[in-house]
């Protein structure tokens, strides 16, 4: 009896990349991609549409991010099997995605091979982690202050991305179709959990935890 096909949709803001995507996973037999989507919205809509074995996830994406995503799917269904590749190789995205509901985990930096493994993995229901993040959540264990971050919740910890990324309280209300006030009330709750007083502080915080990355100097300034 021949392997069923396995049904992938692809879920990244780059067309190019999901492009890339589509090539890699045409080469071998028993895959197939059934839709594509350049953001959450729309990677909701498609997943209803299409109903796949697997998602391909991206986390950094414009509007609601990755991680807001695969927590949205998985409301709309239990057993959706989600499979996060993305640069992000930083253990506390791992962590969030799979608390999210994410069965898998591949950094872009990862072989071509792995990836096509791991949606194999993860449609026939096991667990899919890369190398690199594996060997980055067991260091991640002994950091004493990813305790704050492993306390946020999948929205708590996007719209803590968000503000780092200094999006306003409007950016992110529509972005999460939440009012301001929600909106503040989740600031409030994240600089709580953090153990953080004001904004300041909250940005210090994810420039030590690698969620924030120093600006360099233009070339030739």
């Amino acid at each position: 009896m021949s392997r069923r096909t396995i049904r992938v949709l692809l879920v990244d803001d780059h067309a190019v990349v999901r492009e890339g995507y589509r090539t890699l996973l045409a080469k071998h037999e028993g895959l197939t991609v059934v839709g594509e989507a350049g953001d959450a919205a729309a990677a909701y809509r498609c997943y209803k549409d299409t109903q796949p074995d697997v998602v391909i996830m991206d986390i950094s994406m414009p509007g609601r991010g990755g991680i807001d995503a695969i927590e949205h799917i998985r409301r709309l269904d239990a057993a959706a099997c989600i499979l996060v590749f993305t640069m992000h190789g930083d253990a506390v995205y791992a962590l969030q995605a799979f608390r999210a509901g994410a069965r898998g985990y591949v950094t872009k930096s990862s072989p071509p091979e792995l990836l096509v493994g791991a949606v194999q993995d993860v449609a026939e229901g096991r667990m899919a982690i890369c190398p690199e993040m594996s060997e980055a959540l067991a260091f991640d264990r002994v950091q004493e202050e990813r305790v704050g971050l492993e306390d946020l919740s999948p929205r708590e910890f996007e719209i803590f991305r968000m503000i780092l990324d200094a999006r306003s309280t409007d950016e992110i209300a529509a972005a999460l179709n939440v009012s301001r006030k929600t909106v503040a009330n989740y600031h409030y709750v994240i600089k709580s959990k953090l153990g953080v007083a004001s904004d300041i502080e909250l940005l210090y915080f994810g420039l030590r935890q690698g969620l924030v990355r120093p600006v360099s100097p233009a070339a030739g300034t």
